[in-house]
């Protein structure tokens, strides 16, 4: 049985002048990214390299139409290497940039065309979160359907993963918490997944410990103190996307998408609303598995005596960083909530695949109304 696939060459610079130097940044380079970190980082390099500004096609989370139209105006363009400068969407909307003959990309999501990859990818995370720069998976929402639906293909693996926490300093607060409590939650759905083994617990536990410590000395010491963290976070969220590379993540990511596809909820805080309501269930389902062992792991890295607290815990901690609200003070309204869960049920098997255990669409409803 396959134990650890990893095909990315990992590379850490302490800038993005040394990253430049390194790979020989030249025209036929296509970067993507946004304006933000274009002005603070690349601009005044004066590089000779096809440039994307992906929020010039629209914000938020990834959608069809956005990278539809970047595919069209990259089209002519001569380039063999994608290089990826941004948090999520940027990450997410690279990856379907190295196929070759695609005019849309909904007909990728639904395998209606040749998977053909024609361009090197090389993705520089500016998040600490989605763990994409080690994955195979890209994530869009795809507006016709109301849901968010995934790739998950080897040619989606990129080529380099490069870490800059320089280009993490003006994250904002709230994106670096959204972001990285992503990370947090692919770990202990990785430790957890049927796939899991020794060696994916290894980075999982990793993750998990570097996160909460990291959360603990921020609520101790103020919001600032982050910056002090951002090599630990940036480590710990690519430590978290080789776990869940390879072992998938579950109900949490697949309950999590229609309320990011309707409502425009960021993925990380519509994960975190879904995370401790899935993990009690599943700690009632099967309290002696798998989540028995990432129980104990949260329970002493929070510095807890024993397991009995361990969701109660941490979403104490967390309530002190990221606001945890009922869903229908997002948009949400409740005639949705089966209507939710049946979403779940008809699109994200490939995510609940990787379930702890078994959940069916009753227990999901249920889960939906409590949250409601």
């Amino acid at each position: 049985m396959k134990q650890l696939k990893l095909l990315t060459e990992i590379h850490s610079f302490e800038n993005f002048k040394e990253f430049v130097d390194e790979f020989k940044l030249e025209k036929k380079d296509l970067i993507l990214t946004r304006s933000s970190i274009y002005n603070g980082f690349i601009k005044d390099l004066n590089l000779d390299c096809n440039l994307v500004l992906q929020n010039e096609y629209g914000n938020g989370e990834p959608n069809d139409e956005m990278i539809n139209g970047i595919i069209k105006d990259i089209k002519d363009l001569d380039y063999k290497r994608v290089i990826a400068i941004g948090g999520g969407t940027v990450i997410d909307i690279a990856k379907l940039l190295i196929f070759k003959d695609v005019d849309d990309c909904v007909d990728l999501f639904e395998r209606k065309v040749e998977l053909v990859k024609e361009k090197e990818l090389i993705i520089i995370p500016t998040t600490c979160g989605t763990g994409s720069e080690v994955t195979n998976i890209s994530i869009a929402e795809i507006k016709s359907k109301n849901t968010k639906l995934g790739l998950a293909c080897d040619e989606l693996i990129p080529d380099y993963a490069v870490l800059i926490p320089e280009l993490m300093k003006n994250l904002p607060f709230n994106v670096f918490m959204s972001s990285s409590v992503d990370a947090l939650i692919h770990a202990i759905e990785s430790f957890v997944s049927p796939k899991s083994n020794s060696f994916t617990e290894l980075f999982a536990i990793k993750a998990i410990e570097i996160i909460i410590k990291g959360y603990k000395e921020i609520v101790e010491n103020g919001k600032e103190y982050r910056k002090n963290l951002l090599k630990e976070f940036l480590l710990a969220s690519n430590y978290a996307g080789i776990a869940f590379g390879n072992t998938g993540v579950g109900a949490v990511h697949a309950m999590s998408y229609p309320l990011g596809g309707v409502y425009h909820v960021p993925h990380g805080e519509a994960n975190y609303h879904m995370f401790t309501e899935v993990f009690k269930l599943y700690n009632e389902k099967n309290p002696n598995g798998k989540i028995k062992e990432v129980n104990k792991v949260l329970a002493q890295t929070l510095g807890l005596d024993d397991e009995k607290n361990v969701y109660f815990e941490i979403e104490k901690l967390l309530n002190n960083l990221l606001t945890k609200k009922p869903l229908r003070e997002f948009g949400m309204k409740e005639e949705e909530i089966s209507i939710f869960a049946q979403s779940v049920i008809n699109t994200q098997q490939r995510l609940l695949q990787n379930n702890y255990v078994k959940i069916s669409e009753e227990e999901m409803k249920n889960i939906y109304i409590k949250l409601y």
